[in-house]
């Protein structure tokens, strides 16, 4: 009969760590709210305005009580203070809006976009924060293919938000949430209803997916699979702005591994000067060129009616340029402010189509410096932690971790997207901002810190593991 030894040579079997219940909840509900931000008017296309609202007002409660059920570690005295000061003066921007219902609607939106940019932020780690990205990309990507082949299938012909079938042609097509273009090459929507918002989110999704993919997730070979229908998504979305972002973050990834491969100091300054001089000779040459490329692009000279748009805005800017006329991410087309104020295909247009101008509008020229610095100091800490090597004691050879580069290309993403639309102002452009700018200031370093450790130990391990 075999007698375990009381000195044994290895630790005797024991079952496999698994994650505890909780976390997995807390995890899976950090997916849905991604998958919210990142769907954006989809919800209200399909459930209409006031369901939309109560979800995301009760949605925002859950997770300020799931924040103070948890209570993950978090450094107080390193908070986004930038993104903090925008939010509280965009609320004090109540006392002389001039469109006060529309101001108080869409703060409470912002505040709780902002929350729930803090709350993943401070209850996932670098990992599982950019693994449920990629999984509510995976629901946006798959849910926009489905749709649209759901459209072309069983209804055949354009439809209405709220799954309305219309009767007869509408005036314009940019009423229709899907225009039943999957099969005869037109431009394709998703469950956004809009080209133009879903191009952006294709991009985003190849660039989470390629990352979790050069960090050795599991499954590769399905990754590939999501990666080759994103694209598929962003090119049959054809939005001029998304491929211009797209350059953008290329270059900007190319920026960033060049950077790391700097060994001598003074190396990175010779790079610093060529690619400035590059971006600012491309910008250039963009502008001068710019009736050549977008009519390449099917687009006309004047960014599709923008310049108009925005000639319209700056010129009611002006009137109030240093607080401006009060806080309104989106415009509300109900209020008799905005109603038929600047139409585009006969529809109210709900924002300035390009984020500093819309920012100069609502909260004047100190608003634009606000916002200007939320940006520059999210650039500035994604870019070191982007090229920098981790390193927090004597050891300066650890390896460079694909998940670092996330909150760079994001930005760049991001500030070119913000030139032609206002989407970085509100939904999942606000959210990634506070959330990957709260993540780097508390987690500096993937793995590592009070933070990652707690919530290592939530997982029911004791150290972190690979992606």
């Amino acid at each position: 009969m075999a007698v375990h030894t009381k000195h044994p040579a290895s630790a005797p079997p024991a079952a496999p760590v698994r994650e505890k219940t909780g976390h997995l909840m807390l995890r899976g509900w950090c997916v849905f709210v991604l998958f919210m931000a990142l769907s954006g008017v989809a919800w209200i296309n399909a459930i209409g305005e006031l369901a939309t609202a109560i979800i995301t007002i009760g949605g925002g409660l859950l997770s300020l009580g799931l924040w103070f059920a948890v209570r993950p570690p978090v450094q107080w005295r390193r908070l986004p203070w930038l993104t903090i000061a925008y939010v509280a003066w965009a609320a004090l921007s109540l006392i002389w809006s001039q469109w006060r219902e529309a101001t108080a609607l869409t703060l409470l939106l912002l505040v709780i976009t902002t929350l729930q940019g803090l709350f993943i932020g401070s209850v996932l780690s670098w990992r599982e924060l950019v693994r449920a990205v990629a999984a509510a990309l995976k629901w946006v990507m798959a849910l926009s293919l489905v749709f649209e082949l759901w459209v072309s299938i069983f209804i055949g012909g354009p439809i209405l938000p709220g799954f309305v079938i219309p009767t007869e042609p509408a005036d314009d097509p940019i009423v229709y949430w899907s225009r039943d273009n999957l099969f005869d090459g037109g431009r394709i929507q998703g469950i956004m209803g809009n080209a133009n918002l879903l191009g952006p989110v294709a991009l985003l999704a190849i660039i989470v997916f390629s990352i979790r993919f050069a960090a050795g997730a599991p499954r590769r070979a399905t990754l590939g699979v999501w990666i080759g229908l994103s694209a598929y998504l962003f090119y049959r979305a054809s939005s001029a702005t998304a491929y211009v972002a797209a350059i953008a973050v290329a270059i900007a990834l190319v920026t960033v591994l060049l950077m790391r491969r700097a060994r001598r100091p003074g190396e990175r300054t010779r790079y610093y000067l060529a690619f400035a001089a590059v971006g600012l000779g491309g910008a250039v040459a963009f502008w001068l060129l710019r009736d050549t490329i977008f009519t390449a692009l099917g687009r006309s000279s004047d960014l599709t009616g923008r310049e108009r748009i925005w000639q319209a805005v700056l010129e009611r800017a002006v009137e109030h340029p240093l607080i401006g006329w009060g806080f309104s991410t989106p415009w509300i087309v109900g209020d008799p402010a905005f109603d038929g104020w600047i139409t585009d295909h006969g529809q109210t247009v709900m924002q300035a189509h390009n984020m500093w101008v819309d920012v100069f509008l609502q909260l004047g020229l100190i608003g634009v410096f606000l916002m200007g610095m939320v940006y520059l100091a999210f650039i500035w800490r994604s870019w070191f932690f982007a090229v920098d090597r981790p390193r927090w004691d004597l050891r300066a050879d650890r390896p460079y971790s694909p998940l670092t580069l996330l909150p760079v290309l994001v930005g760049a993403l991001l500030i070119v997207q913000g030139l032609a639309e206002s989407g970085p102002l509100l939904l999942w452009g606000w959210l990634f901002v506070v959330m990957l700018a709260f993540k780097i200031k508390q987690s500096p370093h993937i793995g590592e810190g009070a933070a990652e450790m707690r919530i290592a130990i939530e997982r029911g391990e004791l150290t972190t593991r690979a992606s």
